[in-house]
């Protein structure tokens, strides 16, 4: 089967691309240096031709809502055009759980917030369901290989302040996996939610890996701290009980990720003698 992946060059895409070869598909990497615009629409005909399945783990460059909005709701119909004049069976898209709690204005957040970035999101995810292509959109929660990220953006270079509201995250790894098996099953013409094997509080996650990789930040639990600077409810991060869980637990993924990090430093200590 040939499946076009969107992104094919990024954390998940380069995953899933080599997953689903493993599987004996025909996967082929889509990103701007393979010469095909998914917002000009260029390189699509070709690329397509053949296709059965067409997977989207691409992303905004941005996350202010004008070019977020513009990115997806000119790349996702490009890509629907151009998908159902070559005969693709199932548009997959990856998104995000509780993209649609995301969304919501309220009173109490700032400005330009995140909130706009899920507002393109969700956007998307209605072009796809409106479009005649049988489709799969897979809500993922945050990934391992973010922790750092989110500490970053709520410190202030020694205090990290958190939400200790819930959070199920999960390994890219276990992510590009699901949404392989998704993109060679049956359309499920909804949404798929997938998360990790355990929830943590958010507070709570960020402060293991930070010790695990001898960040000496301090994580100070705070309500009032919100996620990426918006006031978010309990639940709004995990997914229902319906969801397909990954295998891979925090503390697994910390030590696996640890390890190559510590043969490169003893690789380079050892050249230096």
């Amino acid at each position: 089967m040939k499946i076009v992946v969107i992104g094919g060059s990024g954390l998940i895409g380069s995953k899933l691309v080599n997953k689903l070869r493993e599987y004996g598909h025909e996967a082929v990497p889509v990103s701007p240096n393979t010469g095909v615009n998914t917002l000009t629409g260029e390189g699509l005909t070709e690329v397509l031709k053949g296709a059965s399945v067409v997977v989207d783990v691409s992303n905004s460059p941005s996350f202010e809502e004008t070019v977020a909005m513009n990115f997806f709701t000119t790349a996702t119909p490009n890509l629907l055009r151009y998908g159902q004049a070559a005969g693709v069976r199932h548009h997959v898209a990856l998104s995000v759980v509780g993209t649609d709690r995301l969304a919501e204005n309220r009173p109490s957040d700032a400005e330009n917030t995140i909130r706009g970035y899920f507002r393109a999101k969700l956007a998307q995810e209605k072009l796809i369901a409106e479009s005649s292509i049988p489709f799969s959109i897979v809500h993922a929660t945050q990934f391992f290989e973010f922790f750092k990220n989110i500490a970053d953006t709520s410190s202030d270079s020694t205090t990290v302040r958190l939400a200790p509201v819930l959070i199920q995250p999960m390994a890219a790894e276990d992510v590009a996996r699901a949404v392989g098996r998704i993109a060679v099953g049956t359309p499920v013409n909804g949404i798929v939610e997938i998360g990790g094997p355990e929830q943590f509080r958010l507070d709570e996650f960020i402060r293991k890996g930070l010790l695990a990789r001898n960040d000496p930040r301090t994580v100070v639990t705070d309500p009032s701290a919100g996620y990426f600077g918006v006031e978010i409810d309990e639940y709004t991060l995990v997914p229902g009980n319906d969801a397909r869980l990954g295998e891979t637990r925090f503390k697994t993924w910390l030590t696996q990720t640890a390890q190559p990090a510590a043969n490169a430093s003893a690789n380079a200590v050892a050249t230096s003698r």
